[in-house]
């Protein structure tokens, strides 16, 4: 079956391959947050985005493969609930932006900032900054094939959903700094062919909500 993306809790995960790399999605409550393992095609050698709860069944997928790091994508707890587990089994280095950094339960051994490149075996991946959601709430980029006209993927925790940004509670400022870094760091950069994987919920594409990015901005969330 090809990929979709859509995934439930307790469900069996989606599995997707891309040249270089392998994701693996799955879905833990008690939140419906979505955790994605890449492993390496070339190494074997494995990245967890966001260990949000579940370990059991997180380290079930890590299974044997190696596990270098765990990237969480900004503060919020329902992100980080199995972030201490899997470190504790794995062993795995723990990645995230300095400015939420502080709020995780374990410390963080290879801080990133914008523009920063994260490897995994000899995949690449960029740190893309989104402020608003967090101070510290960070995308990933995964240029498949090695540019970005080849359908890039990005990973984007909180940041961007099918239908909006990230949740701001009401605050105008937080809002538009949020939206201005999606617009600017995502769109006004990334092709439509985008895909987009957000830390709850189905996936979509860049050229899916293109349209809607004057509705959300009038709209203010």
């Amino acid at each position: 079956m090809s990929y979709t993306g859509d995934v439930r809790v307790g469900g069996p995960p989606a599995v997707r391959e891309l040249p270089g790399l392998t994701i693996t999605k799955v879905a833990v409550g008690p939140y419906d947050n979505n955790a994605y393992l890449l492993r390496c095609t070339a190494t074997g050698e494995q990245l967890l985005i966001d260990a949000a709860n579940e370990p059991d069944r997180l380290l079930e997928l890590i299974g044997d493969g190696p596990l270098v790091r765990i990237v969480t994508t900004h503060r919020h707890q329902d992100h980080w609930e199995a972030l201490s587990a899997v470190v504790k089994a794995t062993g795995a280095a723990v990645t995230a932006h300095p400015l939420d950094a502080p709020c995780l339960p374990e410390p963080v051994t290879e801080p990133v900032e914008h523009g920063d490149r994260i490897r995994v075996g000899r995949a690449e991946l960029e740190v893309i900054h989104l402020r608003g959601h967090t101070p510290g709430s960070i995308a990933l980029l995964y240029e498949a094939g090695g540019r970005l006209a080849d359908s890039p993927h990005l990973f984007t925790g909180d940041s961007l959903f099918p239908g909006g940004v990230g949740n701001t509670w009401g605050d105008p400022a937080l809002f538009r700094r949020l939206l201005t870094d999606v617009e600017e760091r995502v769109f006004d950069r990334l092709p439509d062919a985008t895909w987009f994987y957000p830390g709850h919920g189905k996936d979509s594409t860049l050229g899916k909500e293109r349209p809607s990015l004057p509705e959300w901005r009038e709209r203010g969330w």
